[in-house]
């Protein structure tokens, strides 16, 4: 009879085990055994050649747009383009949905609509608006992660965003459910009078709009959220952080107790605004892309630790929503889930940043910070949840090897030093060599 279900070989295991050379025994979907020599008894054994075997990357931020909006995306394509990216499991945003998770309606739809088409494990964010204050206790009922709120407009006119009142009454109120509240921290107030002043002096290139969300932005908003995160003992976290000032802000909190962590995004770290100058709406994010000096910083805040985790914040849209009159009417979202790892290994390389902060900071600290059981790590009673892939000379992904609905994507002129080759969830492969395996589905997760 069989010792193992599955037995990985050959690959070197990131992690907690030293990246070196390892078995991976696998059975019922669990990490058995991982060892130098687990021998050959298995049903299935396969053999990885050297490759790097991660813990299968968890996404917190993406945005997926079903139901409402799945021509925008939809559960199918983007969760196998995150599988195709080494990814296991993604935490999904309230908005862009329609209509947007506010209630437990709406959180039913969607879940109904992720158990339906995802091929990867799937926990949701609930919103905080302030029309849903209220509905805040029927969200955790149903098994939110946390709850989401906007400080600056969302994009979305059915998703509001949070006044100070309503972040602080929401904050209350998630401390009740022992659950975090997630910020997109903008100053609205500096952005959208920017951007009003700047669109009616007919000034709309694209160096006008990254002119219009200064860092200075993100920086008050990021210290009014702490001010309040210590004030009610809220769980704090700040998303798609796009400077090393507001990492720093962060950090000096989170040294005097305020319970907060923040992400970055892949897109943050290799373009900057001069990108943007260049390739135009593809690359208009909120936060904007920052110049040079301080994707540097950012850099070293990632590099220092001082960054919990890597998001992609992927955010599409139908190609003809780039394509408005001026860059301010343009969506302002990238694509992206499929590129995070093969973004971070090729920023990193030249950073010495290692494959186990690359790891940690796509698996581990997702898992920790919003508590997903057997998720995160390469260990004994975990998930079997891994993804492997190797160092490559630099080349680009080919557009056929890209899976999001719309393929194009300010990622596809970029050369990476790293190729994603396969990705299991719970012991079953999910993608290997460019193949979807049939059957493959996702479960819904909750906070432990």
């Amino acid at each position: 009879m069989a010792e193992f279900d599955t037995l990985l070989k050959g690959g070197t295991v990131v992690g907690e085990y030293g990246n070196d050379r390892f078995d991976i025994g696998i059975s019922s979907g669990k990490i058995a055994a991982v060892g130098a020599d687990l021998g050959d008894s298995a049903t299935e054994t396969l053999d990885l050649g050297g490759c790097l075997i991660l813990p299968g990357g968890i996404d917190p931020h993406v945005h997926f747009n079903e139901p409402g909006r799945t021509h925008w995306e939809g559960w199918a394509t983007g969760s196998r383009a995150l599988a195709a990216g080494g990814a296991t499991s993604c935490i999904e945003m309230p908005l862009n949905a329609h209509p947007p998770t506010l209630d437990r309606e709406s959180f039913n739809a969607k879940r109904a609509a992720a158990e339906a088409s995802s091929i990867v494990d799937f926990a949701l964010w609930g919103g905080l608006t302030p029309v849903n204050v209220d509905r805040m206790e029927e969200l955790a009922e149903c098994g939110v992660i946390g709850f989401k709120a906007f400080l600056s407009h969302s994009g979305m006119d059915d998703f509001q965003a949070a006044d100070d009142l309503t972040l602080f009454r929401g904050m209350e109120k998630a401390v009740k459910f022992a659950l975090p509240v997630a910020v997109h921290a903008e100053n609205d107030g500096i952005t959208a009078g920017l951007a009003a002043a700047a669109i009616a002096r007919g000034k709309v290139t694209p160096r006008d709009y990254l002119n219009s969300r200064p860092v200075v932005a993100e920086l008050e908003a990021v210290n009014r959220c702490l001010l309040l995160a210590r004030e009610t003992g809220c769980a704090l976290h700040i998303v798609h952080v796009s400077s090393g000032k507001a990492v720093a802000l962060i950090a000096e909190a989170r040294a005097t107790g305020v319970d907060v962590t923040c992400e970055t995004c892949p897109h943050y770290l290799l373009f900057t605004g001069e990108d943007m100058e260049r390739v135009g709406a593809a690359l208009k994010c909120a936060p904007p892309l920052r110049d040079t000096s301080t994707r540097e910083d950012l850099w070293t805040m990632v590099k220092s630790g001082e960054v919990d985790m890597i998001a992609s914040d992927h955010s599409p849209s139908p190609p003809e929503m780039k394509q408005a009159d001026t860059v301010f009417e343009a969506w302002g979202g990238i694509s992206g889930c499929q590129h995070t790892r093969a973004a971070m290994f090729t920023g990193g390389k030249k950073r010495r940043l290692s494959p186990s902060q690359i790891a940690q900071m796509t698996a581990g600290s997702v898992a920790s910070r919003f508590r997903l059981a057997g998720k995160g790590r390469i260990a004994v009673g975990y998930d079997a949840d891994l993804s492997w892939g190797a160092m490559q000379p630099d080349r680009p992904i080919a557009a056929s090897d890209v899976h999001y609905r719309y393929p194009d994507s300010p990622w596809n002129d970029l050369e990476f030093s790293y190729r994603h080759l396969g990705t299991m969830l719970r012991g079953s492969l999910i993608f290997r060599g460019g193949v979807f395996p049939d059957g493959a589905r996702g479960r819904f997760l909750r906070p432990a």
